[in-house]
């Protein structure tokens, strides 16, 4: 058990300060004064944020299945700090051009090596019949986490900001950042080498894109744990496409666009409540996967969102966006802590390192695929009855079809 609290530190605490990052980025990019976003430029800086998932995953795995995780931890968080400190001096002159575009893209490269291995690693400190339940503190807790180093970003920078001009505060936030990714890295140096994987007698001498293939083909022996990865990336990339309609209102229709303060307090509270949302999700999934089986409560989780996702496409009150965040958040989480448990009692440790990363280039494609098609139906204010009725349609499709009983058995959970 002190094994499974130390990893669950190191992923909490690494994510309360991706949540610092992000709000430092989101406040220089899209919440500045002197810039105004559209669907397209929020969708671009999504994607910039989200596409070194996809682009790392399938070289994630041949690092986490043959070298130590632990080791990949720490010299990541480190080097995380170091790509933060230029970030910051970048900010700090103003530069909104490539050269910081590629040193996020870097970040969030670093970001999700270091994720992909604490999930695969998760197994091998905790009993598999406790599972589900530590993987929903695992995933739920660093999703809550990011929720709040976003709010303490927010609050951050609106004490600077009485100080010091804008650009400044994000600088200093993002300082605050990567002293705080330093820390995380002396967390995970509490765990040793081989605590987390891969065990000596699986590691691969020839590892490389042929293993890449090997864990797909694994995952294509075992159906429903596959069809539940699409099934997940499906739930995730509507999430964004309902996240990205929410940044627009808030910023350009709830608010003044010429108060970017106010949108940007706006939506970090209709964040926090998704957040809420998504710990209960966790909490309550264990309960509900004992009652209906792995299987028939993603199904459920899938479609429960639909209502409050018609509703909002019909009203449009900003206190509905609220509460459709509350409930897709919520019982989107359930999907992916659910799934992520069946993926791990499913796979054996030596190819978990690469069904994780397969997994989250999966997922991260498709929330890079929501952004963009939410950029592509949304006008500038936000306002879309056609988005939230998309996302009801593809859930409900997805449910029926991708996740049909004949094709998505149910197993004894485990």
């Amino acid at each position: 058990m002190n094994k499974f609290r130390t990893l669950l530190a190191t992923r909490w605490w690494g994510q309360v300060t991706d949540g610092i990052f992000q709000s430092a980025l989101a406040s220089f990019v899209l919440f500045s004064p002197e810039r105004q976003p559209n669907a397209v430029a929020a969708a671009v800086a999504f994607s910039v944020v989200l596409l070194p998932y996809s682009v790392v995953g399938p070289f994630a795995g041949i690092f986490l299945d043959r070298f130590s995780r632990q080791r990949i931890v720490v010299i990541s968080n480190i080097a995380r700090a170091l790509v933060l400190l230029i970030i910051a001096i970048l900010i700090k002159s103003g530069s909104t051009g490539l050269l910081l575009t590629l040193f996020v893209l870097v970040a969030f490269g670093i970001n999700r090596l270091i994720l992909a291995g604490l999930s695969a690693g998760l197994p091998l400190v905790i009993e598999r019949s406790r599972l589900i339940g530590a993987n929903a503190l695992a995933v739920t807790g660093g999703t809550i986490g990011v929720v709040i180093g976003g709010g303490i970003g927010i609050g951050a920078k609106n004490l600077l900001d009485h100080l010091h001009k804008s650009d400044f505060s994000d600088f200093v936030v993002i300082l605050i950042a990567a002293a705080s990714y330093v820390i995380t890295a002396v967390i995970a140096t509490r765990l040793n080498a081989t605590d987390i994987g891969p065990h000596e007698h699986e590691i691969k001498e020839n590892a490389g894109l042929t293993e890449i293939r090997e864990g797909f083909a694994i995952l294509r022996n075992h159906a429903d744990a596959l069809r539940g990865i699409f099934a997940t990336a499906i739930q995730r990339g509507g999430l964004t496409s309902l996240t990205l309609m929410g940044l627009l209102l808030e910023r350009n229709t709830y608010h003044a666009p010429n108060n970017p303060d106010a949108g940007l307090k706006g939506f970090a509270f209709a964040l926090a409540i998704a957040g809420v949302g998504i710990g209960i999700g966790s909490l309550i999934s264990p309960f509900f996967v004992i009652r209906f089986g792995r299987h028939t409560w993603i199904r459920i989780s899938l479609v429960a969102a639909i209502p409050f996702l018609i509703l909002f496409a019909i009203f449009g009150h900003e206190w509905l966006l609220i509460t459709t965040a509350f409930f897709v958040g919520l019982f989107g989480q359930s999907v992916k802590v659910t799934n992520d448990a069946l993926v791990q009692s499913r796979i054996d440790d030596e190819y978990r390192g690469r069904t994780f990363a397969f997994y989250d280039v999966v997922v991260n494609a498709a929330i890079v695929a929501g952004a963009l098609i939410a950029a592509a139906i949304l006008p500038k204010s936000g306002i879309s009855h056609v988005l939230p009725i998309a996302m009801s349609v593809v859930y409900a499709v997805t449910t029926l079809w991708l996740l049909r009983t004949k094709r998505f058995y149910s197993l004894p959970t485990t």
